[in-house]
């Protein structure tokens, strides 16, 4: 049997695909990603705010449409979306002929063979090192799943209730998962849950993450390879943590800190805490601990109650702190939140007019950050042609994450032309608001290899990219 998937919303999602596919795969079916051509259509979706919830209604039509012209039989809807609208879903979209939830991901394989999903509540589910699962990234770089759920009580985040609470995979589980993707070719593994730095927090296991990163820094392949983690939570960041970063080569220097605002009247009503002279401190001991690290932040504008002199405030602390990369959210009025009942709405324009102002603050930042490399030599992870123009390649920079970060392009090479996977040194020769440009220099590692069943970079139908710069 042929399975379609589309797979949109974050990384985090992109893992459940991943593992919904590998337990297809495991049991003989072929995955494609041609959805004419499916017998069985699979969409995981994600409803986290609202512009995400639209996307993934339409894909649920668009992909009901090749019931009707393609081969496809059964249309399957997973992820965020059904935990929301569980039985609107039912009553409204007869296209869709089952579901399923963010526990249910085991069920996959019985739903497209025709059985029925098992009764009663599922128990929260999280994959581990033995679980089938195919990579729909490029084979270069791979995401890690190390917890699920989240316990803090942010009024904008529906997650708690629809993913359930912190919890976290055993340290072991992690490594054996890792060091199986890095000897079969991945070169970049980004660690991923709703808190990473609530690691082995619920399993009485202190500086969880730090230990955690310490072991895969460890992992010996011969070669040189990237670890990075995500989404880390601002009063959950430790010295250890820190010091374990800036003490390993394979730890990337590279800090993920959602912030959400900087005034400390909004941060309350968030239901966060903190404040923008706060957030300043942590970022001097950030990088007083860590040289060069790059530091990734993203905020909410037009959050319930944010007044002219709160925004002012966020662009004051934006310019003070002067971020590597910076991501800005609409807010979501979401039904299920804690916030939807607060008053004070900020009005669509309004918002909209605040998250230019504050990206064009962050662009010209990010300009001179970049005119300032000019000149340098920096490594990169090389990952193809650039899907813009054959005439260039990409690559990433350390700073610079997969899908939400910029990119560097290489316009010349010299020695071995550049292969997907590489790790080489790029000189950089321009600077864009984003993205570098340079001339890759002569590669100091054998070519890249990749093997192993079953990781083949099948890629999804569709996959929604992250938050843009």
């Amino acid at each position: 049997m042929k399975i379609g998937f589309v797979s949109l919303g974050c990384p985090k999602n992109l893992v459940d695909s991943e593992v919904m596919m590998g337990q297809l795969a495991s049991r003989g079916h072929e995955l494609t990603s041609h959805p004419d051509q499916a017998d069985v259509l699979v969409v995981n979706t994600c409803s986290f705010i609202d512009p995400a919830k639209r996307e993934s209604i339409d894909t649920i039509l668009e992909m009901a449409e090749y019931k009707k012209i393609g081969r496809a039989r059964k249309l399957i809807v997973a992820g965020c979306l059904v935990e929301r609208y569980r039985g609107d879903i039912r009553k409204e979209m007869p296209e869709v002929d089952a579901i399923i939830g963010t526990n249910d991901l085991e069920s996959i394989v019985e739903l497209c063979e025709g059985g029925e999903a098992p009764s009663g509540a599922p128990a929260p589910y999280l994959y581990h090192d033995l679980t089938p699962r195919v990579l729909a990234t490029p084979r270069h770089y791979a995401y890690v799943k190390i917890a699920e759920g989240c316990d803090h009580p942010c009024a904008f985040c529906v997650i708690p209730r629809y993913r359930g609470r912190f919890r976290s995979r055993r340290l072991e589980s992690v490594i054996a998962e890792a060091t199986r993707l890095f000897r079969q070719g991945v070169r970049e593994i980004n660690l991923i849950g709703q808190d990473t730095t609530c690691y082995g927090e619920d399993l009485g296991l202190a500086d969880g993450l730090a230990r955690l990163l310490e072991r895969l820094a460890g992992i010996e392949t011969g070669r040189e390879n990237w670890v990075r983690f995500l989404y880390a939570y601002p009063n959950k960041i430790t010295g250890r943590l820190l010091d374990t970063v800036a003490a390993h080569a394979a730890l990337v220097k590279y800090l993920d800190m959602p912030l959400q605002h900087a005034s400390a009247r909004v941060l309350r009503r968030m239901k966060r805490g903190g404040s923008g002279g706060i957030f300043l401190k942590l970022l001097e001991r950030v990088r007083r601990t860590i040289p060069g690290v790059a530091v990734r932040t993203s905020f909410i504008v037009g959050f319930p109650g944010e007044t002219d002199a709160d925004f002012r405030e966020l662009c004051d602390f934006v310019e003070a702190a002067r971020f590597d990369n910076l991501g800005v959210f609409l807010y979501s009025d979401e039904d299920a939140s804690a916030s939807y009942a607060l008053d004070g709405k900020v009005d669509g324009r309004t918002a909209q007019n605040r998250k230019r102002r504050l990206m064009a603050i962050q662009r010209r930042i990010a300009r001179a950050r970049n005119r300032a490399m000019v000149g340098s030599e920096v490594s990169v992870l090389v990952e193809g042609p650039s899907p813009e123009t054959p005439l260039l390649w990409q690559a990433r920079m350390p700073s610079q994450a997969p899908d939400i970060d910029g990119v560097a392009l290489i316009n010349d090479y010299e020695g071995s032309e550049p292969r997907s996977g590489e790790i080489r040194r790029l000189r950089i020769a321009e600077a864009h608001d984003y993205d570098v440009v340079g001339a890759l220099l002569p590669p100091a590692e054998p070519a890249p290899q990749f093997a192993g069943p079953g990781l083949i970079g099948i890629q999804p139908l569709a996959a929604a990219p992250g938050p843009a710069v």
